[in-house]
């Protein structure tokens, strides 16, 4: 892949990471998750805001896992094994990297890999 390509996926990369790095933030200076039981009328109130709560914490967990994926795709546009698939070592095509810049997997390996976990699941 040559240096403008890999210029291009640096900057989707860091613009990402930038994009969830400030969501992060935001979500903390959010007092959302703060409301104590006591400011709550009823049982349904609560329910509703354990739900919630419950939801919040999954996307941040979510949001937390992509960042540490962009971060290991950063660490390969380093290292110079960007674009290629960790496991038949094949060039990950160019409209998979544009869709996903941190894939690993070219998509017969993806797609294999889904397969096992399907049957095996």
């Amino acid at each position: 892949m040559d240096a403008r390509k890999l210029a291009k996926f640096r900057k989707l990369l860091t613009e990402e990471k930038a994009r969830l790095t400030a969501s992060s933030r935001s979500a903390l200076k959010n007092e959302a998750l703060n409301i104590s039981a006591d400011d709550l009328p009823d049982e349904t109130d609560l329910a509703a805001t354990e739900v919630n709560h419950h939801l919040q914490f999954r996307l941040r967990d979510r949001e937390r896992r992509l960042l540490s994926k962009i971060e290991e795709a950063l660490s390969r546009l380093d290292s110079g094994s960007f674009g290629t698939c960790e496991d038949c070592e094949e060039n990950i095509e160019l409209k998979r990297l544009e869709a996903r810049p941190m894939s690993t997997l070219c998509l017969s390996c993806k797609e294999t890999q889904e397969h096992k976990e399907k049957v095996y699941a």
